[in-house]
């Protein structure tokens, strides 16, 4: 390829032009094939434990029951995090926590000013151990959880996101024993729509 300093100036904005296309072009691609929509991170506490997740949210693209400036949508959310058992006993096991839940979220539409929403969702969640502590034990590795929250978005066309949540996770007693876990969480995201955008007028 001819070095850019050999051409002219408007040649040079040309070739600059075509290179930042391209370069958009392939994370546009990128983004599509995988299709993420959004990232996370998560930290909380209950009764003898403290969580940390990470997490990928998809979009389903869905706006049902638009009235009066709202909509419900909803997302798939996967997350992988650790639960650290804090209970003063003698055991206190850190516990791999990885989850899929797809999520419904009852949402302004209006993303240009503070937009508040709420969720709800219930998912399947796989643990490393049985054992947190000595109080919190399950028969099986498998857990549902469920969840409720309230949030808004935030900055400019929302790409920030802030939210509470209430968790809780059992094996819905398939195998004694099912203590169970209840958290409180708080959850920051960032939202991939508007970083897309203003690649594109870059271009």
């Amino acid at each position: 390829m001819m070095p850019t300093e050999l051409l002219n100036p408007e040649d040079q904005r040309r070739v600059k032009k075509i290179s930042t296309s391209i370069l958009i072009s392939l994370i546009s691609a990128s983004f599509n094939a995988s299709a993420i929509d959004s990232v996370s991170i998560e930290g909380g506490h209950g009764e003898g434990v403290d969580v940390g997740r990470v997490g990928l949210q998809w979009d389903w693209g869905k706006q049902w029951f638009a009235a009066h400036g709202w909509h419900l949508g909803g997302y798939w959310d996967a997350s992988a995090g650790v639960l650290h058992g804090r209970s003063g006993g003698p055991v206190n096991n850190d516990v791999g926590d990885f989850s899929v839940t797809p999520t419904l979220r009852y949402q302004q539409t209006d993303l240009t000013t503070l937009a508040p929403y709420f969720d709800a969702g219930v998912g399947a969640h796989l643990w490393t151990r049985t054992t947190i502590t000595e109080s919190i034990r399950s028969g099986t590795a498998f857990q549902f959880g469920e969840h409720v929250g309230v949030g808004f978005r935030f900055g400019d066309r929302g790409i920030y996101d802030l939210s509470y949540r209430f968790q809780h996770m059992s094996n819905a007693s398939i195998k004694k024993p099912n203590h169970g876990v209840s958290l409180q969480l708080v959850r920051f995201q960032i939202h991939f729509n508007w970083i897309m955008q203003n690649l594109d007028k870059m271009a």
